[in-house]
């Protein structure tokens, strides 16, 4: 009886992550399946990924690193259809029942990338006592449902790019009014919910 109900519990994530592949690879709109695959290697290789070469090498990518590139360059994402599946997956919740959203901006550092457009100077913190530096990256605004207790573990929903033009707070508000609207939709993970969303500090709304 044990082991039937250890069985149980482990095939509704898998549906769950086989009805999510399904969705994943509907949103991609032009190189489908080798975006897919790109996507199963990032996911699975050993160690950070350096190189777009390396990861044709990854068991998960079938094809050769030719199709790769031509995905990087070519494929194309429905970024709206892609949000609306994040928002139809099971997420995680408060006791109570609240889904807990965080605001925040990640910077994705790129020093030696000086015929990149776009690129603002992102404050990063150093290890010592004014320590911090500038350095030409690009900021992103994320939304992520937070896991409850003591866990690193959380269901990122929405992320934006940052432009010099952009306002973060009025980019980060508009971000949140989606998610929120989108997970009102029936049918998505936070239908009938409360939600909470913090910005460094959890704030109650």
């Amino acid at each position: 009886m044990d082991s039937l109900l250890e069985h149980a519990a482990d095939v509704e994530p898998l549906a769950e992550l086989s009805r999510f592949r399904r969705d994943f690879h509907a949103c991609l709109a032009a190189r489908a399946d080798e975006l897919s695959e790109l996507a199963d290697a990032v996911l699975c290789a050993d160690g950070p990924v350096r190189t777009l070469a390396g990861l044709s090498l990854a068991a998960e990518h079938r094809r050769g690193h030719g199709a790769l590139y031509d995905a990087v360059n070519h494929g194309r994402i429905d970024i709206g259809r892609l949000r609306r599946a994040l928002a139809g997956l099971a997420l995680p919740r408060a006791a109570d029942g609240r889904l807990m959203l965080a605001a925040d901006v990640s910077n994705w550092l790129r020093p030696g990338a000086a015929t990149s457009p776009e690129r603002l100077f992102c404050h990063v913190y150093g290890r010592g006592k004014g320590q911090a530096q500038m350095i030409p990256g690009w900021p992103y605004s994320v939304i992520a449902a937070l896991e409850p207790g003591r866990t690193s573990w959380t269901a990122v929903l929405d992320a934006v790019r940052l432009g010099p033009g952009d306002d973060a707070t009025a980019v980060t508000a508009a971000q949140v009014r989606d998610v929120i609207t989108r997970l009102a939709v029936p049918g998505t993970g936070g239908r009938a919910t409360r939600a909470s969303w913090s910005s460094s500090t959890p704030v109650t709304t």
